[in-house]
């Protein structure tokens, strides 16, 4: 009897929950909704009437005029930033990778000892050596020929050279008239390096005071 009266006053509860009305529930989502469009509205409306408030006194005072005008100004009394090119030249580093040369010992002989280094590690496969030995053992280069046109100026023979001998000058405005002329022989990379020995020398202890 007990648990009849348990069971009634359970079922008696469930239905009183089912029949809650869900439209002030509703009414308050929508409510919510309603309130954040407003504000979102509201805060557009703000932004679009503030930019047009700048704007409007942008253009009064003339503030974009006045900027440009102050900024021509100074950049008049600012030291230029050009040079009179040629006439005028900027600094070149110590590693400016120009025309190549071979350089010379301080008795004229030639530094280069044929090993091939540089012949090995060109990437551009632009260096062709063909050497011999001499009498006195030591072995020197017959032909070195620098191919100008395959050349890609990396400086990777001069990083593998052991004794300094193939090296690139200070001169990089250099043209020729010819396609011939751009292939550099023994001779005409010699004489490169005895026209630029001085200025060879100080680049290279600038660059490496140990060596």
């Amino acid at each position: 009897m007990h648990d009849g009266n348990v069971q009634k006053n359970c079922g008696v509860k469930l239905h009183s929950l089912h029949s809650i009305d869900p439209t002030p529930v509703t009414q308050i989502r929508q409510f919510q909704r309603q309130m954040i469009l407003s504000i979102h509205v509201q805060s557009t409306i703000l932004a679009a009437l503030t930019m047009k408030i700048k704007r409007f006194f942008k253009t009064i005072f003339m503030i974009d005029f006045l900027t440009g005008l102050i900024i021509a100004v100074n950049e008049i009394f600012k030291s230029k930033k050009t040079i009179n090119y040629p006439f005028e030249k900027g600094a070149i580093s110590p590693r400016a990778r120009g025309e190549h040369a071979l350089r010379r010992y301080p008795n004229g002989e030639e530094r280069c000892i044929a090993c091939k280094l540089c012949e090995a590690v060109c990437p551009a496969q632009a260096i062709t050596i063909e050497s011999e030995i001499r009498k006195d053992g030591s072995r020197k280069t017959t032909r070195y020929d620098i191919d100008m046109l395959k050349c890609i100026y990396c400086g990777l023979c001069e990083e593998s050279c052991p004794v300094d001998a193939i090296v690139q000058g200070p001169n990089f405005e250099f043209a020729t008239e010819t396609r011939e002329e751009l292939y550099y022989n023994k001779e005409k990379l010699l004489d490169n390096g005895d026209r630029w020995e001085n200025v060879l020398e100080a680049n290279i202890k600038a660059d490496n005071i140990h060596r």
